[in-house]
C-alpha cells in the first residue's frame, strides 16, 4: 500500500508556519478525502484542514501545541486500495490455509471474536472502507474424510492454540524502537495503540474548553456514560479550582504552591507574535498624530433605543457602534484622503470602504474588516457588526477577512476607557478610537444638564493626513454622532 504525507500548506497569503492546535483524528481512523484532520493557529486565524487523501491515518507527525513551518510533513495516511500486484488485507492471499497433509498433525487457526456490544473492535481499526471481503478459498479435497485406516500409535494430542488477540490492521506493525502496535505490551515503549488506548475520552468542544482553561483532562473525574468527560464535569472541575484558589493567602502565594516560580515564560507566537510586529513597524515608520473630541451623543442613544424597538431591526443586536461605523463610511467619503495607503512614491486613496474593527479575543487583538461597507445599508451594517464579532470571540475568523482593510475603528469604550491614543493598523493611514459613553454635566443653552458624553480619539499618519484635514474628519464624525439625522440626507 502507497503511504502518503500531507505537508503544512500555506492557508494565507505570506504564511510561514502555524501551531498545531489539536488533532481531529488519530492514528488508525479512517479518513475520507477532505474530512477535517486537524485545526492549526496561523498569525490571524485559527483554521481547519481538509484531508486531501483517502484511507487510513498511519501516524501524526507533529505533536498539538508545536509550531512548524509551512512544508513540514504533519500526518501520514496510509492508502485504503491495495497498490496493483499487492493483495487486498482479508483477501484470499491472507486468509487461504495451507493444504494438509495425509497423516499429519494440524493447528486450529486463532478464530477472531465476533463483533458485537461486549466484543467489537477499537474504534478506528477494523477492515478498511473499500476492502472487499470474500469467503477464504480451501483446498481441493480437504472436507472429504479420508478412508478408514488401521489404529497406529499416535503422539498426544496438541491442544488448540487460544486464539490471538486481534491487531487492528490500520496500525503499522511494530518496529525495533517500540513505536508500533506491538509497543502496548509491558515489555516494551509506550506507541501510538498505547497512546490511543490511555487517552482521555472527550469531545472536541470539552478538549477546547480545558485546554483554553489550562486543565488536563486526565486530572477531571468522569462521569459520561461511556467513561468520557463531559462538560458539566469540567464545570464542576474549574469550580471546585476556583474554590481552592480563593482560599490562598494571595496570588503570589498562589503562583508559588503551583509551582509558578517567580518568572512565567510566555511564548510568542500565533496572533500575539503577528500584532506585535504589526505594531511595531507602524509605530515606527508612520509618524502619528493625535486628535481628540468630546461629543454629546445623546441623540445617538435616543437613536439606537428607537433601533431597538423597530420590528425590522427585531433578533438584531444594536449598539452606538452601529452608529459610529456609519458616521466614519459618511465622514470619510466626506474627506477621501482618510481612506488611504501609503507608499514611497505615492498615495493610493481608495474609493471603497473595508471598515476595520479591533476585536480583542482570547487569543489575542485582531482586526476583520466589513468588506464594502459604503454599499451596506443600517440594518445590514449591524447583520455584519454582528456576525463580525461572533467569529471574533469563537476564533474562527479567516486570513481574508482581515486582510485589505482601509481605515479602523477600535471601540475601547466597551471596556471603560474614555479614550486613547490607538496606533494606525499597517497599510492605513487612519484609526478612531470610541471611548465609554457615560452621562456628565453638560453646558446646553446656557444650562447645566447631564448628557451622554463620549470621548472620540483619532490617529492618523502624518504623511497623508495633515492637522486640517484630520480635524474636518473628526467633526464630521462627532456631528453624526450628536445628530444621527444627517445620515438621512
Amino acid at each position: 500500500m502507497a503511504l502518503n504525507t500531507f505537508h503544512l500548506p500555506d492557508v494565507g497569503e505570506g504564511l510561514t508556519e502555524a501551531e498545531i492546535v489539536s488533532w481531529k483524528v488519530q492514528p488508525g481512523a479512517v479518513v475520507a478525502v477532505n474530512d477535517t484532520i486537524v485545526e492549526i493557529e496561523t498569525a490571524k486565524s485559527l483554521v481547519e484542514l481538509p484531508s486531501p487523501f483517502a484511507g487510513v491515518v498511519s501516524a501524526l507527525l507533529v505533536a498539538e501545541g508545536e509550531t512548524v513551518e509551512v512544508g513540514t510533513a504533519i500526518i501520514a495516511v496510509e492508502d485504503a486500495v491495495p497498490a496493483p500486484g499487492e493483495p487486498a488485507p482479508g483477501g484470499p492471499a491472507a486468509q487461504a490455509p495451507a493444504p494438509e497433509m495425509p497423516g499429519e498433525l494440524t493447528t486450529p487457526p486463532p478464530v477472531e471474536p465476533a463483533a458485537g456490544p461486549e466484543n467489537g473492535p477499537l474504534v478506528g481499526t477494523g477492515p478498511k472502507a473499500d476492502a472487499v471481503r470474500r469467503r477464504p478459498r480451501r483446498a481441493p479435497g480437504a472436507n472429504t474424510p479420508e478412508p478408514a485406516a488401521a489404529p497406529a500409535p499416535t503422539a498426544p494430542p496438541v491442544p488448540p492454540t487460544p486464539p490471538a488477540p486481534a491487531v487492528p490492521a490500520a496500525l503499522p506493525a511494530a518496529s525495533a524502537d517500540g513505536t508500533g502496535p506491538a509497543a502496548g505490551r509491558p515489555d516494551s515503549k509506550p506507541g501510538p495503540l498505547n497512546q490511543l488506548l490511555n487517552r482521555v475520552l472527550a469531545k472536541p468542544p470539552v478538549r477546547k474548553a480545558a485546554r483554553d482553561l489550562g486543565i488536563n483532562l486526565a486530572d477531571v473525574p468522569a462521569t459520561g456514560s461511556s467513561g468520557e468527560v463531559t462538560k458539566q464535569d469540567l464545570m464542576s472541575y474549574q469550580a471546585q479550582r476556583d474554590a481552592e484558589q480563593d482560599g490562598a493567602d494571595s496570588f503570589w502565594d498562589d503562583r508559588k504552591k503551583h509551582g509558578a516560580g517567580r518568572i512565567e515564560r510566555i511564548p510568542v507566537k500565533g496572533v500575539r507574535k503577528a500584532t506585535a510586529k504589526a505594531m511595531v513597524q507602524s509605530a515606527f515608520s508612520a509618524p502619528h498624530v493625535s486628535i481628540f473630541v468630546d461629543v454629546d451623543a445623546s441623540r445617538t442613544m435616543e437613536f439606537v433605543k428607537r433601533l431597538k424597538a423597530s420590528r425590522d431591526f427585531e433578533g438584531i443586536k444594536v449598539s452606538p457602534l452601529l452608529i459610529l461605523a456609519k458616521a466614519v463610511i459618511w465622514a470619510a467619503a466626506r474627506n477621501p484622503s482618510v481612506n488611504a495607503t501609503w507608499t514611497d512614491d505615492e498615495i493610493l486613496v481608495k474609493h471603497f470602504m473595508n471598515l476595520g474593527i479591533a476585536a480583542a479575543t482570547p487569543r489575542g487583538l485582531m482586526v476583520p474588516n466589513i468588506k464594502d461597507a459604503q454599499n451596506l445599508s443600517l440594518k445590514e451594517l449591524a447583520l455584519a457588526l454582528n456576525d463580525l464579532a461572533v467569529t471574533a470571540r469563537a476564533g474562527k475568523t479567516q486570513p481574508a477577512q482581515m486582510q485589505g482593510g482601509t481605515l479602523t475603528i477600535t471601540n475601547i469604550g466597551a471596556l471603560g476607557i474614555d479614550t486613547g491614543t490607538p496606533i494606525i493598523n499597517p497599510g492605513e493611514v487612519a484609526i478612531v478610537a470610541f471611548g465609554t459613553i457615560k452621562q456628565k454635566p453638560w453646558v446646553l443653552d446656557g444650562e447645566v444638564i447631564p448628557r451622554w458624553i463620549t470621548t472620540l480619539g483619532g490617529s492618523f499618519d502624518h504623511r497623508v493626513v495633515d492637522g486640517d484635514l484630520s480635524a474636518r474628519f473628526m467633526a464630521d464624525v462627532a456631528s453624526i454622532l450628536e445628530e444621527p439625522a444627517l445620515l438621512l440626507d
